[in-house]
């Protein structure tokens, strides 16, 4: 029988886990064919932050929630940070948009245009500038910049025009601020991406310099890509800031995290302990980035946060003396047998005594459902509902 890890040690390490909810999420979204709308949808980034300081009321794991500007532009963005405090929650990173205008049909900051570029860039700093009045620590950029086809720009010069635009925003960035940069295989450029993986990502942020980091977007990935290396290897250079949690079974599917391959979370978050990264003081950003385009939003946020909690659980359960003594030896049944053994246990009890220690409901969903808070907002929200991603 496989040794059981330290309980409360587990117990401490998953009460203080931190996951990062999106304010897109809570919104009607949907994928590139169809938004269906529901009722209660937010309006407005106020009632966005709301339905999101819903989610940590009943998880106690989600007291963070990031912005998308401009979809969540105001008048006051030190109005909302307060507003946010009061119900409990605070800003996090602050998500640029390069992508939706038709100016950016050929590539924003890479865009052979020099004045789109500089209207590109100026967002990037539009956003440092609401990270000063929000608090916030973390820049976290996405590039939908490519091209279609060969020969329809120069490759190397592309590289250049993200780099400028890059260093201009990293130097305009405070001493506790950072740059999230993220990457994305292919969609929509289809035949050369500007930032399509790991690599690129991490190479730009070393040249830029420590206060850049990459993000791991979970469904950005060619399949059976092998996450949990790009995950070890990030570990081991100090350069992963932050994940973006969703599933996906063919592309970008952005469905809940844990829903498509469970086993792959938990695998990535076995690399997260090992590297005892796992605390919130390592400063990685636990994000979620999904799109609930036909269940239930907040129920299906809160189902999220338990699906990275669980597979946590899991990966703090492996007894990781075992494991090494079975790699040392070259035990390979052995080592297997420890991780899955970890992997098949139901973490849902020591989960439900984490959450009981907190005064909080075992059950989550069940809580909410309880709430009324769904009702309420049905009725608050009649009428004007957002009309679309990012609307």
């Amino acid at each position: 029988m496989i040794a059981v890890p330290d309980l409360s040690a587990v117990k401490q390490a998953l009460a203080a886990q931190r996951i990062e909810t999106p304010s897109w999420a809570f919104g009607n979204s949907g994928t590139r064919f169809k938004v269906f709308a529901q009722p209660g949808v937010p309006r407005t980034p106020e009632e966005k932050i709301a339905d999101a300081a819903t989610v940590h009321r009943f998880t106690g794991a989600a007291p963070s929630v990031a912005l998308h500007i401009p979809w969540d532009r105001v008048d006051d963005y030190a109005a909302l940070a307060r507003y946010a405090g009061d119900l409990g929650v605070s800003v996090g990173a602050i998500n640029t948009n390069v992508f939706q205008d038709d100016d950016y049909k050929l590539g924003s900051v890479t865009n052979p245009d020099p004045g789109i570029r500089r209207k590109a860039t100026d967002h990037l700093l539009e956003a440092v500038a609401v990270m000063d009045a929000t608090g916030s620590r973390d820049l976290k950029l996405w590039f939908s910049d490519g091209i279609n086809y060969p020969g329809q720009d120069d490759l190397r010069d592309r590289q250049d025009r993200l780099a400028t635009a890059l260093r201009e925003a990293y130097d305009r960035l405070g001493d506790d601020q950072r740059i999230l940069l993220e990457y994305k295989l292919f969609e929509p450029a289809f035949y050369a991406t500007d930032v399509p993986d790991w690599g690129t990502s991490f190479a730009h942020c070393v040249e830029l310099g420590p206060k850049a980091t990459v993000c791991i977007d979970t469904g950005h990935h060619a399949p059976g890509t092998n996450i949990e290396f790009i995950v070890a290897f990030l570990l081991r250079q100090d350069r992963l800031g932050a994940f973006d949690f969703n599933s996906r079974f063919y592309a970008d599917d952005d469905l809940m995290a844990g829903a498509a391959d469970p086993f792959q979370l938990f695998r990535i978050m076995y690399e997260i302990v090992r590297a005892d990264a796992l605390d919130p003081a390592r400063g990685i950003n636990f994000m979620l980035d999904q799109c609930h385009n036909i269940e239930a939003k907040i129920p299906a946020v809160i189902r999220s946060v338990m699906n990275v909690q669980e597979a946590t659980a899991k990966a703090l359960l492996v007894d990781r003396a075992a494991l090494a003594a079975a790699q040392r030896c070259g035990d390979v049944l052995e080592a297997n047998a420890v991780f899955m053994d970890a992997y098949n246990t139901d973490v849902r009890p020591l989960l439900a005594e984490v959450r009981a220690d907190q005064g909080l409901d075992p059950d989550p969903v069940a809580a909410y459902k309880r709430s009324g808070y769904q009702e309420k907002i049905t009725a608050d929200r009649a009428g004007g509902e957002q009309a679309g991603w990012g609307a």
